[in-house]
């Protein structure tokens, strides 16, 4: 399934109020696991990257309102890069003095530029499309049978044959291939949704 992740217009222009708790837990449940991930493969601990998750949700609270969309400003993507980024380039210099650790990664980052569509866009875009798959997926499954789920896990992320997951399911062929078929549609439905939301 390939997505193309964006994040919906009118989810942004909610952040810009703070008295909106659904449209923050929304933005959070999104970013939190792919922001996590994208800090620790930079080298932070997991300490740091939680602590770097504060601050750059904090970021983001204070300066969503300064965030504009149109192509003169780039995505809201490139933007959290960016801010990210910054971040930990300012955490680097402050904690430089007080870690003996080696900064092989961190100090690339700091000499490097950030590139429009570079391997950090790639590497954003391919942790933010594991997050929408994850939520998704949470979402899916609570809405089918736990047979049918788990015949499409098998096939479509398992890996395993159809005739395999027949068998070990007592189901038929055929209704295993309909099962994958519908919630791979589901869950492409679901994402597009998300997409439109954020």
């Amino acid at each position: 399934m390939t997505l193309t992740p964006t994040t919906r217009a009118s989810l942004l222009l909610r952040l810009r109020d703070p008295g909106d708790h659904e449209a923050w837990v929304e933005f959070v449940s999104l970013y939190e696991p792919v922001m996590y991930r994208v800090l620790r493969r930079t080298g932070l601990q997991d300490a740091d990257a939680l602590e770097m998750l504060q601050e750059l949700f904090l970021a983001v609270n204070r300066n969503i309102g300064r965030w504009e969309q149109g192509a003169e400003h780039g995505s809201f993507r490139g933007w959290l890069r960016r801010v990210t980024r910054n971040l930990v380039v300012s955490w680097v210099r402050r904690q430089r003095r007080q870690i003996t650790t080696s900064f092989t990664d961190l100090d690339a980052l700091l000499e490097s530029s950030p590139v429009v569509d570079g391997p950090e866009t790639d590497e954003f875009d391919r942790e933010l499309r594991r997050a929408m798959f994850h939520l998704a997926s949470e979402r899916v499954r609570g809405e089918v049978r736990p047979q049918t789920w788990q015949a499409f896990w098998e096939v479509a992320v398992s890996g395993t044959s159809v005739a395999e997951t027949a068998i070990k399911l007592e189901m038929t062929a055929g209704a295993v291939r309909v099962a994958k078929c519908r919630i791979v549609a589901r869950l492409r439905e679901v994402v597009a949704e998300m997409e439109k939301a954020t």
